[in-house]
């Protein structure tokens, strides 16, 4: 019943900017850390930025100093602010959330993905 959707990515060209959301619906308890990660084709999936339910955010980093993570818990919604956008951030960009569901443990849940794509 738990979804992730994702919404924000498309075509930029280098040095703009996007924003990307993520909103999680369904039977939520609570949600613990969220974040964003990236895949760039023949590479691994690999984490850009995290943030906790206290709203502390960590960076990989290559986007330290470019990027912005921010979440409204009242709206269970994570977001991810990117600026000075270089070809090498192009990727499909994944929510991920730890959540807790109708149980009582915590598990991570994946949003289907959707592509960022910097470019002249």
């Amino acid at each position: 019943q738990v979804q992730l959707v994702e919404s924000g990515g498309g075509l930029v060209q280098p040095g703009g900017s996007l924003r990307l959301s993520c909103a999680v619906s369904g039977s939520i308890r609570s949600i613990n850390v969220m974040g964003w990660y990236r895949q760039a084709p023949g590479k691994q999936r690999e984490l850009v930025a995290g943030i906790t339910s206290g709203g502390t955010a960590n960076f990989a980093d290559s986007v330290k100093g470019r990027c912005t993570i921010s979440r409204d818990n009242a709206k269970n919604t994570v977001y991810l602010q990117m600026t000075s956008l270089k070809p090498e951030d192009t990727a499909v960009y994944y929510c991920n959330a730890n959540l807790q569901s109708t149980g009582f443990l915590f598990r991570d849940y994946w949003g289907q993905g959707t592509q960022v794509t910097v470019s002249s």
